[in-house]
């Protein structure tokens, strides 16, 4: 059984942001009645295209929380940015979730649901439209959506790759 995500937004001192994602109950049945453990599923970034989740497990919700913090900070990684949306629309999948993002002109926020909303928040994107296809499992849509935006291709890339410049590149893709 599974209770549902509470994404709480916490600022801290270093200047990451820490997003509770989901917390997962989960019960095991012994002689003496039910124990109880629980899973939980935190993003931390710093608004500026850094990005990390982690899960953690304990007897303990807040326990857990500090497990999956603690995960989430080990484990970090940079995405580059188009100022504050993507560069190109990006498709990605994790097991059963497909994560379809796309991205938006300034002033149209974050229109994403659930975990893809939380991980876009505390990476610093201000302006995408995402849409999540599949399975809305927590765990596998912050997989899919990191995924996704490590694959994301920037221009400086794909004209070094190209062998030209970042102008010749730019200009080509106007005229068609």
């Amino acid at each position: 059984m599974a209770a549902q995500s509470s994404a709480t937004d916490t600022p801290t001192t270093d200047g990451f942001t820490d997003k509770l994602v989901s917390v997962r109950r989960t019960a095991k049945v012994v002689k003496g009645g039910r124990v109880f453990g629980f899973s939980a599923l935190v993003v931390v970034g710093d608004g500026q295209g850094r990005i990390g989740f982690g899960q953690g497990k304990a007897k303990e919700v807040p326990v857990a929380i500090q497990k999956a913090t603690d995960s989430a900070r080990r484990n970090m990684i940079h995405i580059q940015l188009n100022g504050t949306t993507l560069y190109h629309e990006v498709r990605s999948h994790h097991g059963a979730s497909k994560v379809v993002m796309l991205p938006a002109s300034e002033g149209t926020g974050v229109i994403a649901g659930g975990a893809a909303r939380a991980v876009f928040e505390v990476m610093g994107v201000k302006n995408v439209l995402a849409k999540n296809i599949g399975s809305t499992n927590p765990i596998n849509v912050v997989r899919a959506t990191i995924k996704g935006l490590t694959s994301m291709l920037t221009p400086e890339y794909v004209a070094k790759k190209r062998g030209k410049s970042v102008n010749e590149f730019s200009h080509t893709q106007e005229k068609n």
